[in-house]
């Protein structure tokens, strides 16, 4: 395992077609119907194996500059790939560039994470505090699929497998005195029990659904946003992704509560909807008042 961290000649033609491999894998798992709702997909959606990717990446670079390039340039050819894959088989066509936004702010991001994360190679005490906030990432997707497992198991039941593990094998994998070993998993383990009782308890009641507006069939003029939005809990959010000709969103809530928020588009037309989870359906509903 230790060769995993350390032990490859990472060359830029292997790196080349890491990209390339794990862009094309994300895509077909991202296409294949069998797999929504399932750990194999998320990959497409989550973080955890970029993660694990990304640290392979800065363990085996020759310095901070080349670790810094090299994850940039991982993700820079990966994660583009992923959407153009998808592109002859979307319903938006092009237009499903308009969520890489997203990951390109985190594909800029790996030039400075990249060259501070190649420190993770001193195992010491810095090390540690370098990779801490990895772990605690991958603590708490974890946390998140454990939940979703038990409401609709076994779905992404290796996904929370896949976070626990990835965490023990950094630890036990980067460093090699027992006393930071222990450390490290003991930070791990008390951040995981405070972020349970913060969250009310790793069962909670939260949800999350993403919904494309253009099914409902409203003729929105040119793009929209959220101009009002009532919700009961802190975290509670409404997220727009909006062209002029793709509008959607994605909603978080609290299955006890329902919630509403008013899109307003270019016209300045209002449009109310509400959403909330129904029990005996066991799904969420949004509903346009």
């Amino acid at each position: 395992m230790k060769k995993l961290f350390g032990g490859i000649d990472l060359t830029w033609k292997k790196l080349i077609i890491f990209s390339i491999l794990a862009g094309v894998y994300t895509a077909i798992m991202a296409l294949i119907p069998i797999t929504a709702d399932t750990s194999f997909r998320d990959i497409a959606i989550q973080f955890e194996c970029w993660i694990l990717f990304g640290i392979i990446i800065i363990c085996n670079s020759k310095n901070p500059k080349d670790s810094a390039l090299k994850c940039f340039v991982f993700f820079l050819i990966s994660q583009p790939l992923v959407y153009l894959i998808q592109v002859p088989f979307s319903w938006q066509g092009w237009h499903l560039f308009s969520y890489y936004k997203y990951w390109f702010i985190w594909t800029l991001a790996c030039l400075p994470m990249g060259y501070v994360g190649y420190y993770i190679k001193k195992k010491n005490i810095l090390s540690m505090i370098i990779l801490l906030p990895m772990l605690f990432l991958l603590s708490i997707l974890g946390c998140g699929y454990f939940t979703t497992m038990l409401e609709n198991f076994p779905h992404h039941l290796l996904s929370f497998v896949f976070c626990y593990v990835v965490i023990i094998i950094l630890v036990l994998s980067l460093f090699d005195k027992i006393k930071f070993k222990v450390i490290a998993l003991s930070i791990v383990v008390i951040f995981t029990a405070v972020f349970i009782i913060l969250k009310g308890g790793i069962i909670n009641s939260e949800f999350e659904i993403y919904k494309t507006l253009d099914d409902y069939h409203i003729n929105f003029v040119g793009k929209i946003e959220v101009t009002s939005f009532s919700g009961t809990a802190q975290g509670d959010v409404v997220v727009v992704t909006s062209t002029d000709e793709i509008h959607s969103i994605m909603v978080n809530g609290r299955k006890n509560a329902k919630y509403e928020f008013t899109i307003t588009d270019e016209s300045e037309k209002e449009y109310t909807f509400e959403y909330y989870y129904d029990k005996n359906s066991e799904s969420i509903v949004l509903n346009k008042k």
